[in-house]
C-alpha cells in the first residue's frame, strides 16, 4: 500500500486480534500529523449540497489522498476510503428514499399501510440507489488502485433495515401484533443482505480475498463486517432473543470475521445473548452521546462480560490529553491484558503518536 509502510505486519496483527491473541502489544490505531505534506496537495472544490457531500467519489478520493500526504499511518492504522449512502443504505435498495443532510442520511418509511400489502422483499438489480451505489464503489476502486483500500459500505442488516422501511414506532407494534410476519421479513432481509454484501465484496476485496469495513477501522483476511441491531434499545431481552439472535447467527455463519457494534447503554442488557453467538469475534462498544468515552472505568462491567466470553475488544479512547489516554489505556491493559485488545486513539501530532507506540512496546506487552 502506497501510504502504509508496515502493511504486512499490520495484517498479521489483525489476524492475531481476530483470534483473541496478540503478537507483542495490543493492536492500536495511531495516526500522526506531519508538519509538511510529503507530496503536493490537490485543490478541492467544496461540496455544494449534502447529497454531493456524501456521493462525490472524485472529491472523496482527493480528500483521502491529501490526508495521506499530511499524516503518517502508524501501528495498525491504515488508509481506506468510505463510500456510504448513509448508515443503512440497504433500505434504499428496497424502496426507501434517502434524505441527505450534511452529517448523515435519513431514510423515509415506505411500508406505510401493512406488511401484507407490501409483499415480499426482492432483489431488484435495476433499483436506482443500488445501481448508483455499486457504480460509486467501482469508481472508487478504480481511482484508489493499490494506493489504499476501499471499504465495504455500511449497508446494515436485519431488524434495523426493517425499522427504516416501516418507521420505528410502527415497527415496535409489529413485533407485538404480527410476530410471524416480522420473522418472515427478517429472513428475507438476511438473504438479501448477502446479495448486496457479496456484490460489493467482489469489487473491493484485495487479491488475497481480504477486505476492510467502513468507519470501524477493521480489516480481515476474508469477508469482514460489522453487524448490529440498534433497534434493540427498545426491545426486551425476550424479544431480542426471539427475533434477532437467529438472524445474527445466520449472518455470522456467512461471514469470516465479525465485529458486533453495541450501541448505547440501552443495548447492554442484550450483551449476554450476543456473546453466546460463537462466531461473533469481537465487540465494539459505543457509549452514546453525553457519556464518557470507551476508556472510562464505567464500562469495565461491559468489558468484563466480553472478556469472560473469550471475545476480542474494540475500545476507542477519545477524551482528554495524552496523559489521560495513557492512564486509561494503562488501566485497561492491566485489567484485561493485551490479548484480543484493539485500542483506537485520536489523530495527534507525530511525536505524540510515536510516544504512544513507545509506551505500548515498553509497558503493554
Amino acid at each position: 500500500m502506497r501510504y502504509k509502510d508496515n502493511w504486512e505486519e499490520t495484517k498479521s496483527r489483525f489476524v492475531a486480534w481476530w483470534r483473541h491473541s496478540r503478537i507483542d502489544r495490543p493492536m492500536m490505531r495511531v495516526i500522526g500529523r506531519l508538519e509538511d505534506p510529503v507530496e503536493p496537495l490537490e485543490i478541492i472544490e467544496p461540496p455544494r449540497t449534502p447529497m454531493e457531500y456524501h456521493l462525490d467519489v472524485d472529491r472523496k478520493v482527493k480528500e483521502l489522498r491529501n490526508f495521506c500526504r499530511t499524516h503518517l499511518f502508524l501501528a495498525e492504522s491504515f488508509p481506506s476510503l468510505n463510500i456510504n449512502i448513509g448508515p443503512g443504505s440497504m433500505a434504499t435498495y428496497l424502496g426507501s428514499e434517502p434524505v441527505f443532510s450534511w452529517d448523515t442520511v435519513w431514510y423515509t418509511p415506505c411500508v406505510t399501510s401493512d406488511w401484507s400489502d407490501w409483499g415480499p422483499l426482492r432483489y431488484d438489480e435495476d433499483n436506482y440507489w443500488w445501481k448508483l451505489h455499486l457504480s460509486l464503489i467501482r469508481k472508487a476502486k478504480e481511482l484508489a488502485g493499490d494506493d489504499f483500500l476501499v471499504n465495504i459500505p455500511d449497508i446494515i442488516e436485519s431488524i434495523d433495515i426493517l425499522s427504516s422501511l416501516r418507521g420505528a414506532q410502527k415497527f415496535i407494534y409489529d413485533l407485538i401484533d404480527s410476530p410471524d410476519i416480522v420473522k418472515k421479513y427478517i429472513k428475507q432481509t438476511d438473504e438479501l443482505y448477502f446479495k448486496y454484501y457479496d456484490a460489493m465484496y467482489e469489487i473491493v476485496k484485495c487479491t488475497d480475498g481480504s477486505s476492510s469495513y467502513t468507519v470501524f477501522d477493521i480489516w480481515g483476511p476474508g469477508k469482514t463486517a460489522k453487524v448490529q441491531c440498534d433497534f434493540s434499545a427498545v426491545m426486551s431481552p425476550k424479544q431480542f432473543y426471539e427475533f434477532f439472535i437467529p438472524s445474527l447467527t445466520y449472518q455470522c455463519n456467512r461471514l469470516d470475521y465479525v465485529l458486533y457494534h453495541l450501541d448505547g447503554p440501552d443495548a447492554i442488557k442484550h450483551l449476554p445473548a450476543i456473546l453466546k453467538v460463537e462466531k461473533v469475534d469481537a465487540i465494539q462498544w459505543t457509549p452514546g452521546a453525553g457519556k464518557p468515552d470507551g476508556g472510562s472505568e464505567d464500562w469495565y462491567p461491559v468489558y468484563d462480560m466480553v472478556r469472560n466470553a473469550g471475545k476480542s475488544l474494540w475500545i476507542s479512547i477519545e477524551e482528554g490529553n495524552f496523559d489521560d489516554w495513557i492512564k486509561k489505556a494503562d488501566k485497561i491493559v492491566k485489567r484485561y491484558g493485551a490479548d484480543g485488545l484493539y485500542l483506537l486513539f485520536p489523530i495527534t501530532e507525530l511525536e505524540v503518536a510515536k510516544e504512544l507506540i513507545r509506551k505500548a512496546e515498553m509497558d503493554w506487552g
